[in-house]
């Protein structure tokens, strides 16, 4: 590998043609990856929805959830994410990579202590013409199967990731200009008032009849983003380092030995640390082109999936989330989680509704674009216990 340590501490490694060879060996073979939570225990769904900051009590109030259809609490479609994080990623040692989108089919609702295999197959590399964030990069593609205790299949899952060159990132800095958000005393009541009015539809039926082209979900706010956020979701979701990537003390050090081109070195103290620290540190983040350390890339999926499910009851079904990171979501930026009806239409027995998505952070700017297909109950429907 052509790579080499430059900077404070980060390992600049290189996009070559035999590097991508190896990583196209890949596609097609089949991975089972390690997954940080197993099963849909009452705990793990609880840790992921504080988390998300998500208090919709079909998630988490075992006496409401005894009283839907479900018959007791299950999990929200997005806790897939921290069964296993299915971002595209993998090879290309001391390349950074960026979480880009996620498009999720969902088949089955996440029960109670179901537990959850997965089967990961890595897809195409697509090598990207032309960049003004870095030099040379590609776009890395995975599938991921997710399976419950039954071998039924709950989700299906295409993530990619943007695999990009830190030290060219960090000599074109496209985002240099940008500087943590000074927020006025308006903005941050604005910011809570948002936060009062978020709607949960819980138990009320929303009727398929009743929905209208053009109709706006009650948005969800999220932020301004601080390290509490950050430490929650890592919690909640992805185990931090643990996730796959070592873990602490002598895990971590077993797992540098076997990856060392991932290893950062702290330029004051020498002690050696991981990149995923971007999502921590300031200075971590400014040596791959970032100003201001930023979010993990699931987190927004996550918070499309709040929204969605916000809006569609305890008796709808989220069947598929498509999500698009169009930007950093960095500290400091609180997003605003906003939705509209773009379609409904009645597929065979299935009364569906489209839903146009997108995160708007305080500069107006969009940091996240998506859609959303919901399956929504209609008058005279007879509702069914959902399987156990």
């Amino acid at each position: 590998m052509e790579a080499e340590t430059k900077g404070k501490g980060m390992t600049y490694g290189k996009i070559t043609d035999p590097e991508l060879a190896r990583l196209r060996e890949r596609i097609g073979n089949i991975v089972h990856p390690y997954r940080y939570h197993e099963a849909a225990s009452k705990d793990a769904i609880r840790h992921f929805t504080d988390g998300i900051g998500d208090d919709n009590p079909l998630w988490r109030d075992e006496t409401y959830g005894r009283k839907t259809r479900h018959g007791d609490i299950i999990a929200p479609p997005c806790f897939l994410y921290s069964v296993h994080w299915p971002a595209g990623g993998g090879g290309l040692p001391g390349v950074h990579g960026y979480h880009s989108g996620n498009d999720w089919e969902f088949y089955k609702t996440i029960h109670l202590d179901d537990t959850i295999t997965v089967q990961v197959i890595p897809g195409d590399i697509v090598e990207k013409k032309r960049s003004n964030f870095a030099g040379r990069s590609v776009i890395s593609y995975t599938d991921s199967i997710y399976r419950n205790q039954n071998s039924e299949i709950v989700a299906k899952s295409t993530g990619w990731s943007v695999r990009a060159e830190r030290q060219a990132s960090k000599e074109k800095g496209k985002f240099a200009h940008i500087s943590k958000y000074r927020y006025s005393p308006e903005e941050l009541q604005a910011i809570e008032d948002a936060y009062d009015r978020e709607e949960i539809r819980g138990s009320t039926p929303r009727f398929w009849e009743d929905v209208n082209e053009g109709d706006e979900l009650v948005p969800v706010v999220k932020g301004p983003l601080n390290l509490t956020d950050l430490h929650a979701y890592i919690a909640g979701t992805l185990g931090g380092a643990a996730g796959g990537r070592g873990g602490a003390h002598k895990f971590g050090i077993l797992y540098r030995r076997r990856h060392p081109a991932w290893a950062y070195t702290d330029p004051e103290t020498g002690a050696v640390d991981i990149p995923e620290m971007v999502h921590a540190s300031d200075g971590m983040a400014d040596e791959i082109g970032i100003p201001l350390a930023y979010d993990y890339g699931c987190q927004r999926p996550c918070w499309a999936g709040h929204l969605v499910t916000n809006w569609m009851g305890d008796d709808g079904f989220l069947k598929r989330l498509y999500v698009r990171l169009t930007s950093f979501n960095m500290l400091g930026d609180t997003t605003w989680c906003k939705g509209k009806v773009s379609r409904k239409y009645v597929e065979g027995e299935e009364h569906l509704v489209e839903l146009e998505l997108k995160g708007e952070n305080q500069r107006g700017e969009d940091n996240f674009t998506g859609s959303a297909t919901v399956l929504l109950p209609y008058r005279g429907y007879k509702p069914l216990m959902a399987p156990r």
